[in-house]
């Protein structure tokens, strides 16, 4: 019997990894606070709570997502932007960026381990928060990050090394999306590289 064959126009989206309360890493866990204001127009904490991971790559990265936003700039009224972050992070459709708006992303990365050589179409702050990272690019350039260092990536392609044997390392990203960049003519998209377990991020 042949072998059934079909076609769509539609991207798969892979299963959301569930998610924990508790950090796959040894590292601290991490608490998010909210805030909005209540009738009289006083600020007050609208959620408190532990961060969330999903874990990634058999178990060699985790990542937690805070907070997003869904446009710019942000509709904060009525808590309007909290309502899209909770519906985009239930839709299991987050790619590593969110078209026309921001990701809050902390990463764990496992010891010794390398992320895939990746792009995203996005203006990324990254800062590491425990351990020592590398920085590669798909030039060869090789940079080191310690504690309280940034990285501002700017559609570049890059990868992730903890440097450690033994410890995990944590980074936290602040991801904006961006126009399409191009550079010597050709247009520099998005490229997951071979990053399993995530849907493209469509912009």
């Amino acid at each position: 019997m042949a072998n059934k064959s079909t076609t769509s126009t539609e991207t798969a989206v892979p299963a959301t990894p569930a998610t924990s309360a508790q950090p796959l890493s040894n590292l601290p866990q991490l608490t998010r606070i909210v805030t909005g204001h209540n009738s009289e127009g006083k600020a007050i904490v609208h959620t408190h709570g532990p961060f969330t991971w999903a874990p990634y790559d058999d178990n060699n990265l985790a990542f937690s997502v805070p907070f997003t936003t869904s446009t710019f700039p942000p509709d904060l009224n009525d808590d309007a932007d909290i309502a899209e972050h909770e519906q985009l992070m239930t839709s299991g459709k987050l790619g590593l960026v969110n078209p026309r708006g921001t990701v809050l992303r902390c990463v764990d990365f496992a010891p010794g381990y390398s992320c895939a050589m990746h792009r995203t179409q996005s203006l990324d702050y990254g800062i590491v928060l425990e351990g020592d990272i590398d920085m590669v690019l798909d030039s060869g350039e090789r940079h080191s990050l310690k504690r309280g260092d940034v990285a501002v990536q700017r559609a570049t392609q890059h990868q992730w090394v903890n440097r450690s044997q033994t410890n995990w390392a944590r980074m936290i990203f602040v991801l904006q999306d961006c126009r399409p960049l191009v550079v010597a003519g050709k247009e520099m998209g998005e490229d997951l590289g071979e990053t399993g377990g995530l849907p493209p991020s469509g912009n």
